[in-house]
């Protein structure tokens, strides 16, 4: 019969008991928005949202995707930083904003990211997503194929620019997903998003992010609008060691977007601490396995593990392993065994899985039946 085995972990810094006064989280300000989120990127949690989970057209915001796919094909060698591109008829009569490639001259991979990201071209978007899929439409299945890799569960590309398509739409939570996939998976491309202005073609456009002016701690990430849309802003900070990304979506105004998501992120650093649990393969326990080469298993998580709490609260949270019993072998390294649960001021705050840090393969055939007949008693 499988039991619970139960464990109370010391975290660091933090008693495992401390007077529990009730959880005092401020108010997230008033923000004029169709839906936004505010997420940790670290720890990954969401700190505020509203209609976090709402389908809405994301209009230029779907160029993060755009990005994503073409880091990748650089990474996979697919297409060359340095490599010129044709310039397609389709691409070249793209609606909406441009970097103003002509077909008469190829263009490099580098130029049309950073026409796509600074200058938010869609004639850069159409350009890079022919040259990788072959056509738009081939690029649109691969988007979506990478969006449910990425949780983006209520997702749907239909083009590589954002223009409107009833078929084309996100919410502000999977967006989120796809900006914190951006920042991990390429760094090396990250820092393009801070860019304030690029020439090409002798026309200089500056990004759309005003907070890049008016904030020093932002260093990215992008804007959008149609008349649908309204006006988005996904935008990133780090302060110290901590960065926040908020996204909101359907402002009424240029002017808005900006102060509404620097409302937002002020909050987010004004109200909340992030802090590091456990460290990426550090053994939190060792756990009796039954039937195995080994007697015992250590048990940890595979990558760092951070939550992120209202400010003065940690001393105040308690991790509770636990691990059905017995455990029989065989176990293989990164399986997961069972649960970090985390508790503040005594409620349920958070749930994280625990892994096997090791192997452990099946013992002989004597040792099975020893081991059999201990449970048997047991």
């Amino acid at each position: 019969m499988k039991k619970l085995f139960l464990l109370t972990l010391l975290l660091v810094s933090a008693p495992v008991f401390a007077a529990a006064p009730a959880i005092v989280v401020p108010p997230a300000p008033e923000i004029a928005a169709r839906a936004y989120v505010l997420v940790d990127y670290l720890s990954g949690q969401t700190l505020q949202q509203r209609a976090g989970d709402e389908r809405v057209e994301p209009a230029s915001l779907t160029k993060l995707m755009t990005a994503y796919l073409t880091f990748d094909a650089l990474h996979q060698g697919i297409i060359k930083l340095n490599q010129a591109l044709p310039v397609s008829e389709r691409a070249w009569r793209a609606e909406g904003s441009r970097m103003f490639i002509d077909p008469k001259t190829p263009v490099t991979v580098d130029e049309l990211i950073r026409g796509m990201i600074v200058q938010s071209g869609n004639d850069a978007c159409i350009t890079l997503a022919e040259s990788i899929s072959g056509s738009e439409e081939k690029f649109a299945n691969r988007m979506n194929q990478e969006a449910q890799r990425l949780g983006m569960k209520n997702t749907h590309f239909m083009n590589s620019t954002g223009l409107p398509n009833a078929q084309h739409y996100t919410t502000a939570h999977d967006l989120s997903l796809l900006v914190r996939a951006i920042i991990r998976d390429f760094p090396e491309f990250y820092p393009i998003y801070s860019q304030k202005e690029y020439k090409y073609n002798k026309i200089t456009q500056a990004n759309r992010n005003r907070l890049l002016w008016q904030d020093p701690t932002v260093d990215g990430m992008k804007t959008g609008h149609t008349e649908s849309a309204g006006f988005c802003l996904i935008a990133s900070a780090k302060r110290e060691s901590r960065r926040l990304i908020s996204v909101v979506l359907g402002t009424a105004s240029e002017t808005l977007r900006a102060s509404e998501s620097q409302k937002l992120l002020n909050y987010g650093f004004l109200n909340f601490d992030t802090h590091h649990l456990y460290q990426k393969r550090q053994v939190i326990a060792t756990l009796p396995v039954w039937k195995g080469s080994e007697n015992s298993l250590k048990a940890g998580v595979f990558q760092d593990l951070l939550v992120s709490l209202p400010r003065g609260q940690y001393a105040h949270m308690k991790a509770t392993l636990v691990s059905k019993q017995p455990l029989l072998a065989p176990i293989s390294a990164g399986q997961k065994i069972g649960t970090i649960q985390l508790t503040l001021n005594g409620k349920p705050y958070a749930e994280y899985p625990l892994v096997a840090l090791e192997t452990v393969s099946s013992a002989n055939i004597f040792k099975r039946g020893v081991d059999s007949i201990k449970l048997w008693f047991k």
